[in-house]
């Protein structure tokens, strides 16, 4: 529930944000001269794109979180079978182990997203946050029917 809190509080915060670098350039481009008017739709690009990079990232999440729930009513999410050192960190050589296994397990169902799931938690417990985060969109488009590229 933390992360729901802190995600929605920084969308927020950056909505906020793009708000106000819009209203600046949409002032510039009232001010009427070239260069007031280019340096406005430039900055009007910023947020456009933050907006856009937002939505994106608030899909991937949603969707992630939706195979989170289906895989937890099927009894299919990995079970955190992880050593952690005093501090609580994942022990490095625990994740390699679960992830050894979990690639392999993907490799022998590679059209089952459940296994790409499971490797995408896998990864993120490893670390490795852009193979993880790849690893979940192929999950995604396996459960929604659509073919991807290996990861």
């Amino acid at each position: 529930m933390r992360a729901k809190i802190s995600y929605a509080l920084t969308a927020a915060v950056l909505v906020f944000y793009f708000a106000l670098v819009g209203s600046r350039g949409v002032m510039l481009i009232q001010t009427g001269t070239f260069l007031t008017v280019t340096f406005g739709v430039a900055v009007l690009i910023l947020p456009v794109i933050g907006l856009w990079f937002l939505w994106q990232n608030t899909r991937f999440v949603r969707r992630a979180n939706q195979l989170a729930a289906e895989l937890d009513a099927e009894g299919g999410l990995p079970v955190d079978e992880l050593r952690r050192t005093p501090s609580g960190r994942i022990d490095r050589d625990s994740a390699d182990e679960v992830f050894a296994r979990r690639k392999a397990e993907t490799e022998a169902a590679p059209d089952d997203w459940r296994t790409w799931f499971r490797l995408a938690v896998a990864y993120h417990d490893a670390r490795d946050t852009p193979r993880a985060r790849k690893a979940m969109q192929r999950a995604i488009a396996l459960h929604d029917g659509r073919r991807t590229e290996a990861v």
